[in-house]
């Protein structure tokens, strides 16, 4: 959810060897340097840029005895790896461990302008060393790199998982992580951290599927990592003496004025948009059919745009290992067959002949309507002026079609 310049991994590499190097040595003292380590869970605020929106996670190692204070980062990718567009496409992306000085971290996300949150962890010692030891694991050069998944693998989910085997699997939280009874699905919490932010959105809605839409748990709701923090605030350790809290205290470490409230873009919202479109060609329509003008040209144009939409929608509901993807309505609206089959539309056009094709597009886009409430996928309100235009030109085709031929 958040890009660290690359160079995070140069002086994370060159780091760990010592961090751990010092955590192996001294057997003087031994107590007093248990004593001082800590770890805790970092929440950073949402940013600008369509990955950041979701926050993201990191944990912190503090070891002040030894002068010792880094962040270890799941969240590391690059858009210099070769194909980076196509791996994101496909869902191929791998992400990377990186490890860097606290101070370097957090110098990042001042110049940012994100918040950062920190929630001290109330570990023994036992489990600092078993959190230690498997932090030092991944980071080796063989386990650092990851496959990436936005809902199922993520900055938020990989700390969480790590802290959780490093107390046994005793952490307990005050609900139920497992039932789906949330009333929340993916698209929801999408919904809910892109609030001000439509264009993303509009785009993430177009290419999220039915999936996206199916309850899910509490669990589940944790790659968001703002969720991930609630959780933990209100989680305990379990053991034999009793619970004790997971987090023993909270830390505001970088603040910012929320900036979400007066956010407003200078462009106009995705249905603003799709409606003023819908205008244009009704008002395109209406002209023609007063001069007895077919204007085929604004059909090549329209079917076009909606036929390389629906390729973009096919090739992720085919070949993406995106979760959330397939299978998607939107198709129905948007697909292939719009700029595969434009030839015919336009040669039956120009002669001015039956079209079979816009008939049975004119049938599905009218039955995707008249359905909308009872879809079982959420269906975001721009697309449906975008519907109502294909709707439109497809009638005035037919229509001329038929008069033409009586």
């Amino acid at each position: 959810m958040k890009s660290i310049r690359h160079s995070y991994l140069t002086i994370g590499a060159a780091c760990i060897l010592f961090l751990f190097c010092l955590t192996a040595q001294g057997q003087n003292n031994e107590q007093a340097r248990h004593d001082s380590i800590r770890f805790s869970l970092l929440t950073c605020g949402s940013g600008e840029e369509i990955y950041s929106l979701f926050g993201h996670t990191a944990i912190r190692y503090e070891n002040p005895t030894r002068g010792i204070d880094y962040v270890f980062n799941y969240g590391i990718f690059s858009f210099n790896t070769p194909n980076f567009i196509l791996r994101f496409t496909l869902g191929e992306t791998d992400y990377k461990l990186g490890v860097a000085p606290f101070d370097y971290f957090t110098e990042e996300y001042k110049y940012l302008q994100r918040d950062v949150r920190q929630q001290v962890l109330n570990l023994n010692q036992t489990e600092k060393e078993k959190l230690a030891a498997q932090l030092e694991e991944n980071y080796r050069p063989e386990n650092r790199v990851y496959r990436y998944n936005f809902f199922y693998d993520n900055c938020a989910t990989r700390p969480r998982d790590q802290i959780e085997r490093a107390t046994g699997g005793s952490i307990v939280y005050p609900q139920d992580m497992n039932s789906t009874d949330t009333g929340k699905t993916y698209r929801d919490l999408l919904h809910q951290y892109t609030e001000n932010h439509l264009w993303s959105r509009f785009g993430m809605d177009l290419c999220m599927g039915i999936p996206a839409d199916k309850p899910i748990s509490r669990r589940q709701m944790m790659f968001v990592p703002f969720y991930l923090e609630e959780c933990f605030d209100q989680a305990s350790i379990q053991t034999p003496q009793g619970n004790r809290p997971l987090v023993c205290q909270s830390v505001n470490l970088v603040s910012f004025p929320s900036s979400e409230a007066s956010h407003q873009d200078w462009y106009p919202s995705p249905l603003a948009a799709s409606l003023t479109l819908f205008i244009i060609i009704a008002l395109i329509t209406y002209y023609g059919w007063r001069h007895q003008k077919r204007l085929w040209g604004v059909d090549l144009a329209l079917f076009a745009t909606a036929g390389l939409a629906g390729c973009i929608l096919a090739f992720l509901a085919l070949f993406s290992q995106h979760p959330a993807v397939s299978p998607n309505l939107m198709l129905f609206v948007f697909h292939p067959f719009h700029i595969l089959l434009l030839p015919y539309v336009i040669r039956q056009a120009r002669k001015g002949r039956k079209d079979w094709y816009l008939l049975a597009n004119l049938i599905v886009l009218t039955l995707f309507i008249l359905l909308l409430p009872v879809l079982p996928q959420k269906i975001n309100l721009a697309v449906l002026p975008l519907a109502l235009c294909l709707i439109v030109r497809s009638a005035n085709s037919i229509i001329f079609s038929y008069k033409k031929n009586k």
